[in-house]
């Protein structure tokens, strides 16, 4: 693990120093039972880490032992919550920070394309969702953000914003800076899922936002009532000086 690194890009993304040490404490723990994270992310982005320490609601209810490699005690379900959440912060880290991994083989660069060539897709998401904080109620009248300013981790992902409309229903948001397709309406679905599993409700609701949609996410979108399609534009002016 990059300690400085991490450490100044959580500074960056303007969480408190409890938060800040909480995130790093984990991390490092993890580190401890299972190697280096920077290793882990150029063999599989992680990805085999967080499904090791996955822990589920009905796992809770079958209380399912801890079968990981961290040594706890108390509360199975939020103590690996926090693990994985960590974990999937660090992963963050990374894909924003991709020249901050330079060791990578030439099998490795591969794997880790997809992601590294994104980075200015995230910087464009970002912007938006700075917009869209700004400007909640041009999405929906009523709309009250929820999430304090950050993106809520959960299960399935991190939700770009959260919400909850005129009568406290949650509403979750996701942003896409070009044209969504079904893996966008998927990616959607699986936050609201979560959601719903981790507030016992049923009534979640999701609103896509995107410059355009394909005709498979329209299709997609017309037998899913709770999930709304929206589309943005950028308006520029121009000033002589």
């Amino acid at each position: 693990m990059q300690i400085e690194k991490y450490k100044n890009w959580l500074v960056a993304q303007n969480y408190q120093g409890g938060t800040i040490a909480a995130q790093m404490h984990r991390a490092g723990r993890v580190e401890d039972c299972y190697g280096d994270l920077d290793e882990l992310y150029n063999k599989d982005q992680l990805n085999s880490l967080l499904s090791e320490l996955t822990y589920t609601t009905q796992d809770r209810r079958n209380n399912r032992p801890n079968e990981t490699k961290i040594p706890f005690s108390g509360n199975a379900y939020n103590n690996l919550s926090s693990y994985r959440d960590a974990v999937r912060r660090y992963k963050r880290f990374v894909i924003d920070e991709p020249e901050s991994l330079v060791s990578f083989t030439e099998d490795e660069k591969i794997k880790t394309e997809p992601e590294s060539v994104s980075t200015q897709t995230i910087g464009l998401e970002k912007d938006m969702q700075a917009a869209i904080r700004q400007n909640i109620s041009q999405v929906e009248e009523g709309l009250i953000i929820t999430d304090g300013g950050r993106e809520r981790a959960v299960e399935s992902g991190y939700i770009d914003i959260t919400a909850k409309d005129l009568d406290d229903v949650p509403v979750i948001i996701e942003l896409k800076t070009g044209v969504a397709g079904q893996r966008a309406v998927a990616q959607v679905l699986s936050y609201i899922g979560s959601v719903m599993d981790e507030e016992e409700r049923d009534d979640v609701r999701g609103i896509l936002i995107a410059s355009k949609f394909d005709k498979k996410a329209k299709a997609a979108a017309r037998v899913i009532p709770s999930l709304t399609l929206m589309t943005y534009q950028f308006s520029f002016s121009f000033f002589e000086e």
